[in-house]
């Protein structure tokens, strides 16, 4: 019931984000979300015997996040009012955090077989959680200029007190929601009902082939039927990026895992009753963002 209970407040939170506000609503959260979950990832790397550097590390998850956002924007517009332009700056933020963890490793830590490993345990989320974060913020962004055989999806049809033409990037957002949503439910479920052989046992001893595979196909037909009304892209390509959207959810969520199960700890945190933290909530999207923002911008 706690879990239950826990997903009815946050999925309106996030649904009603995304639909409700412009993007900067979007970026917001994913910067929020980016800030707690490296704070779980800190405390993981703790248990590891790694010592991740807060400020450092988590300055650069939000700056990344903020950079993939505006600057991953296709058009470089992040505003509807198209009032911010940028280039992309990730490579900049990754540069400095790079050269700003080397210059405190030199002045505060003692050679030993640590510092490799506290240098690149720092950086690493950058890339695993700011990134991707950022991504789906940027696909929540301008969206009409992405591609020039993207559907404009016309709201204003759908919703008619809504102005026609209003922006369909929260749509395009909406659909990998309910691609990984489907995908995890069809893994729980069809892993229940037909599971027999694990899939990874020293990682997740109860996710099953079964599952895995009942995820993939649902989370396929999901892109195919969700994705045909808002890209003109053929069947055949929708259902490649379905299939490996949810290939990648399933990988990013046995990472997680990994990583939780070699720290010995069974969640990130105790911050979602019943879900755990915002990690174990955000890690299939963490390796299918990044997939599904380049389809959007180099293939749909």
């Amino acid at each position: 019931m706690t879990r239950v209970l826990s997903a009815l407040v946050l999925l309106p939170v996030v649904i009603g984000t995304i639909w409700f506000l412009p993007p900067i609503g979007t970026l917001v959260l994913a910067v929020v979300a980016a800030v707690l979950a490296f704070a779980e990832y800190r405390t993981i790397g703790a248990a590891l015997g790694v010592s991740v550097h807060g400020g450092v590390g988590g300055i650069a998850v939000a700056l990344t996040c903020v950079a993939m956002a505006i600057g991953g924007s296709p058009s470089g517009v992040m505003f509807d009012e198209g009032s911010l332009t940028a280039p992309n700056t990730v490579y900049l933020v990754l540069a400095a955090a790079m050269l700003v963890l080397g210059a405190v490793s030199v002045g505060s830590a003692s050679p030993g077989p640590a510092v490799l490993a506290n240098v690149a345990a720092s950086l690493f989320p950058a890339i695993y959680i700011g990134l991707p974060l950022g991504a789906l913020a940027a696909v929540r962004g301008e969206i009409g200029g992405m591609a020039s055989h993207v559907r404009i999806v016309e709201i204003g049809d759908v919703l008619p007190h809504l102005p026609a033409g209003y922006p369909d990037g929260r749509v395009v957002l909406l659909l990998l929601l309910a691609i990984i949503v489907i995908s995890d439910s069809a893994q729980y479920y069809t892993g229940r009902a037909f599971g027999r052989r694990p899939l990874a046992p020293t990682i997740s001893p109860k996710k099953t082939v079964e599952g895995a595979v009942g995820g993939v196909v649902f989370g396929t037909l999901a892109m195919i039927v969700g994705g045909h009304f808002i890209f003109a892209s053929p069947l055949w390509v929708l259902a490649l990026t379905g299939a490996v959207i949810s290939m990648l959810g399933i990988v990013g969520d046995l990472f997680e895992s990994l990583l939780k199960r070699s720290a010995g700890v069974k969640d990130s945190s105790n911050l979602i009753p019943g879900h755990g933290g915002v990690l174990d909530r955000i890690d299939s999207w963490l390796f299918a963002a990044p997939v599904y923002y380049m389809f959007v911008r180099f293939i749909a």
